[in-house]
């Protein structure tokens, strides 16, 4: 059976220095090309499975018009949800508004992932991501709280040149918004980026080892659970799509680039947008050992440190 579903919206109104995501920059054409070819993917591939989660993301899907957005929503009302579903919808900080809000609330979402990355301007220009202030970012944040208590943040750390000083005012400002989820990335190298034309340098492994144990001890100081590699959460606010991955549960993905498990069998979708919109969806079928899986890094006891081989599994599951 399966229970998750994931759904990639790849556009974007502007392109991070630092993402390797299938995306593409917002073209209002395309996009209406795109939600056909993803309705007539869904009808093809989804079973009727009663789902316990749903997950938009990109990409960024916020940056879709009203018009665009109504078409993905009834596109996925053909999804059924359990009673207790969670469905989260992913949105940079910029495009927060009360009446992108109410629609979400109103079309089932209950759960707001949010593109923050960071406060300080220096390092959201470097990312090539637009700059708000900090009583911006908190005002966006309160409006987001009105609507939704299940709120994850992302956060990018380890950027080059960035002080430890400077990491430890990021995260004092992360937690003063109080939100129940962050998710937390080391800035990585990545083909086809940006950063990587550029020819820029990862930081050193031990500072990033000792920013990342900065972060987790902080957060933990401050009653957020350390339930996966690049997650944590306050009590009862574990992200169940998260963990479906993390359980190497089986879950739909559709959407140009995505990936799905079915049965052992991980599939990837094609990133060519040409050949997505005349319905030539899979890319890679990949046979997956769970037992294997289960032997290399065995059961974890997830909020009790997660200091094992965390770091090989999640490398392993990137792919």
């Amino acid at each position: 059976m399966i229970k998750s579903c994931y759904i990639h919206i790849p556009f974007c109104k502007n392109i991070c220095s630092y993402c390797d995501f299938c995306k593409m920059y917002y073209n209002k054409d395309f996009i209406d090309k795109y939600l056909l070819s993803l309705e007539k993917e869904i009808n093809l591939y989804y079973k009727n499975d009663l789902l316990n989660t749903l997950y938009i993301g990109g990409g960024t899907p916020s940056c879709l018009d009203e018009i665009s957005l109504k078409k993905l929503f009834k596109i996925i009302s053909i999804f059924k949800l359990n009673k207790t579903y969670e469905f989260t919808f992913e949105c940079n900080i910029e495009d927060i508004n009360e009446k992108l809000l109410i629609f979400l609330k109103e079309n089932k979402v209950n759960r707001i992932s949010i593109g923050l990355q960071s406060f300080n301007k220096k390092y959201i220009e470097f990312m090539n991501r637009k700059y708000l202030n900090k009583k911006e970012i908190t005002d966006k944040i309160n409006l987001v709280k009105k609507y939704f208590n299940n709120i994850n943040i992302d956060l990018i750390y380890g950027i080059n040149n960035e002080t430890l000083k400077e990491l430890q005012e990021e995260v004092d400002s992360f937690i003063n918004l109080d939100v129940n989820h962050i998710s937390l990335y080391s800035l990585i190298l990545e083909d086809n980026t940006i950063l990587k034309t550029k020819k820029y340098k990862e930081i050193d492994d031990d500072l990033n080892r000792k920013m990342y144990d900065y972060i987790r001890k902080t957060l933990k100081k401050n009653n957020y659970i350390h339930y996966e590699i690049s997650n944590f959460s306050k009590k009862g606010y574990m992200s169940k799509h998260n963990l479906c991955y993390w359980n190497n549960d089986n879950y739909y993905g559709f959407g140009l680039g995505s990936s799905g498990f079915i049965d052992n069998i991980r599939y990837t979708n094609t990133r060519s947008l040409n050949s997505y919109i005349n319905g030539n969806y899979r890319y890679i079928n990949e046979k997956i050992d769970n037992k294997r899986i289960e032997k290399l890094f065995g059961n974890l006891d997830y909020g009790t440190g997660m200091d094992c081989d965390l770091e090989m599994k999640y490398k392993y599951f990137k792919y």
